[in-house]
């Protein structure tokens, strides 16, 4: 009985997992095997050479652009949190009509094309932008500001993005929360700093860390935004993947470039579930 159990379980994973395969796991292994030809080109050349990673990282210029990169992810992640959170606190225990339309203005930036999103900044903070224009019209400043191409608007533009992804896996945690446990610790005279730091964080903790990865993630990968908005002045490992493979041709460079930022994901992946699972195993006992 066990064992047929484990077939019919096999043959309802077999699809998924071909197709993790076909679209992922070849992928990966044909981008690591041209990350190690000894050239400058992936085609009629053959052997194996690690001086694209030697390259990478005996070269202060690209190793400077891999801690602008994660400081990004970092600052990036840490300004959704601070917004999400709360956010997220308050669509959880919202109910009916007035939490669907909040949720969907929460995801709405979701709904749109990632390049739409930034030409519609781009017009925002531009040098007749709505901010400038108000600014101007409001007497604050004599000239328009340069808000444009630096790290602040990439920032900016870059947590409007994906702050969804941190409120909706905030709220999904948080909603299944119980009420009682706030009001109780309510009645044992714990003030709302005491609740939030001994009952919520860490109840709510999973879908913090989820939420954290997510946005690091997809902000250390990002490529349109650093390239639209923050122009030649900030320099993302995303951006420089694509110069390296699109105009430059350097796949192979290009190539150990991609794999040193799977590498610096898969980490951080692995030391958030390590997080969740110390967590989790600590609560139990």
């Amino acid at each position: 009985m066990r064992a047929r159990e484990d077939r019919r379980l096999l043959w309802q994973a077999g699809p998924a997992v071909l197709l993790l395969l076909a679209f992922f796991v070849v992928p990966i292994l044909a981008v690591g095997r041209i990350s190690l030809y000894p050239a400058d080109r992936s085609f009629n050349v053959s052997g194996w050479s690690l001086r694209h990673y030697a390259k990478f990282f005996g070269d202060p210029f690209y190793l400077g652009v891999l801690w602008d990169t994660v400081w990004f992810g970092l600052l990036v992640t840490l300004v959704t949190l601070l917004v999400g959170f709360p956010l997220g606190y308050s669509l959880a225990r919202m109910e009916g009509r007035a939490r669907r339309w909040r949720v969907a203005v929460v995801i709405l930036p979701l709904t749109l094309s990632l390049v739409v999103n930034v030409f519609g900044w781009l017009v925002i903070l531009g040098g007749g932008g709505l901010v400038n224009r108000a600014l101007t019209a409001a007497g604050l400043v004599d000239a328009p500001l340069r808000l444009l191409f630096n790290r602040t608007a990439v920032v900016v533009v870059l947590a409007h993005t994906f702050l969804p992804f941190q409120v909706l896996s905030i709220m999904s945690v948080i909603a299944q929360i119980d009420p009682a446990l706030e009001e109780a610790a309510a009645n044992l005279r714990a003030g709302w700093w005491t609740t939030l730091r001994r009952v919520i964080l860490p109840l709510a903790w999973p879908g913090i860390v989820a939420g954290s990865t997510l946005v690091f993630i997809l902000t250390i990968s990002a490529f349109v935004t650093p390239r639209l908005v923050g122009g030649a002045r900030v320099q993302m490992l995303g951006s420089m993947i694509y110069e390296q493979t699109v105009v430059v041709l350097n796949w192979p460079f290009g190539g150990a470039m991609s794999f040193v930022l799977l590498a610096l994901a898969l980490v951080l992946v692995a030391l958030a579930n390590r997080t969740v699972g110390a967590r989790f195993f600590a609560g139990r006992r």
